[in-house]
């Protein structure tokens, strides 16, 4: 308990159970919410990552209206064009082939609900991309790790060899923005126990 409602963390991820870990947040129950992830017509990726962070977070709370509950998406972009999770292998390799030697988005949702209050918000990292050789890219898709990863990269796993810069937060491309999440709670006057 928090000490004051339970909290739960919307989503299954192990990724943004190690994020909360890391500034002392261990959830009450960690529940994935089955929303649909299909960006709507000419839906930007700030609204897109707003509002499925929202429906994973409202979706929980239905049945548990006195929690206080952690929505999040990640959205990954160039431009416009959403990068979603890759279907298969091809798919990957086309994505990372687009993101090569240039910038793209990442773009984090935050719904973070209570019984008397909802807290919105998007958080923008910007990641620098050099230009994997074919063999760096063949060797990534062979590892497999692009998998049910937005963008079919993982900046804390072997694509991280990929990234040669960020502006913004890492813990966002990652999965959570920690230093958001810190935040609106204690702005909810909410303080899990551990919370650093």
């Amino acid at each position: 308990m928090t000490g004051q409602v339970p909290l739960i963390l919307a989503s299954a991820s192990p990724r943004r159970v190690e994020l909360l870990g890391q500034i002392g947040i261990s959830p009450d129950l960690i529940l994935p919410a089955d929303v649909d992830e299909v960006p709507l017509r000419d839906e930007r990726p700030i609204d897109m990552a707003r509002r499925l962070a929202l429906a994973k977070a409202r979706e929980i709370q239905k049945d548990h209206p006195d929690a206080c509950i952690i929505g999040a998406d990640t959205v990954v972009c160039v431009g416009r064009r959403i990068l979603g999770k890759a279907e298969d292998a091809a798919q990957a390799r086309a994505y990372l082939s687009l993101l090569s030697g240039r910038s793209h988005r990442v773009v984090g949702g935050l719904a973070i609900l209570t019984p008397q209050r909802a807290v919105v918000k998007a958080i923008t990292t910007k990641v620098d991309f050099k230009r994997p050789s074919d063999q760096e890219i063949d060797g990534y898709i062979a590892s497999e790790e692009w998998h049910d990863k937005a963008g079919a990269y993982a900046i804390q796993g072997r694509a991280g060899a990929f990234v040669k810069s960020i502006n913004g937060s890492y813990a966002n491309v990652v999965g959570l923005a920690v230093h958001d999440v810190a935040n609106v709670l204690k702005g909810l006057g909410i303080h899990p126990q551990g919370l650093i």
